[in-house]
């Protein structure tokens, strides 16, 4: 029996079924996880995708990349995640929202001539982290080695190599760049 019916995660056979724009080597899948637009959804090396995640529009995920539980990554207008970053548990990153001021209609069950749509696209890059329970706002860059602590509203751009907590977010430490020399270790090493 293969293994991989013996898991939750998905056979590469029921990954290509999808149809994912690309898909890279040792990706994990869980059978639990949603793609909607899967054609616009690109998958690096060494990713996993986990439990009850819902994944939709326009979305790039370079390699070494953990998505767990519960995230919810809405690529309207673009989510851009470079190699080693992570997202933990119920995460959500949105590339677009409506105008809630009460002058537009919301929801996408409304014409769009009735709403009033704002966004941009979110990129994670290299090293970048998000805790859980935190949610990312459109248009928002987490530079690298960027840290978002747990329960957090990031709604502006990080500067690189900072960790981040509350809501909203505001920058409260220097993180550490060693891993820069690990990930330089561990890819000689591969």
């Amino acid at each position: 029996m293969n293994d991989s019916c013996q898991t939750s995660f998905m056979a590469p056979e029921e990954i290509k079924e999808i149809g994912f724009g690309a898909v890279g080597k040792n990706v994990l899948i869980s059978r639990k996880a949603s793609f909607y637009s899967a054609e616009s959804i690109f998958i690096g090396d060494n990713v996993r995708i986990d439990d009850f995640c819902f994944l939709s529009g326009n979305i790039s995920i370079g390699s070494h990349i953990h998505i767990a539980p519960y995230a919810l990554l809405v690529g309207q207008n673009g989510i851009s995640i470079h190699d080693f970053s992570q997202i933990s548990s119920r995460v959500s990153l949105l590339s677009a929202t409506d105008d809630f001021s009460g002058e537009y209609l919301v929801g996408p069950q409304v014409p769009n001539e009735y709403r009033k749509l704002s966004g941009g696209e979110i990129i994670l890059y290299k090293h970048a982290l998000i805790g859980i329970g935190s949610l990312i706002f459109p248009g928002v860059k987490l530079r690298e080695g960027t840290a978002i602590g747990a329960m957090s509203f990031v709604f502006r751009s990080t500067k690189e190599w900072t960790v981040y907590f509350g809501n909203p977010a505001v920058a409260i430490k220097e993180r550490s760049k060693r891993m820069v020399t690990l990930e330089s270790s561990f890819l000689e090493s591969l």
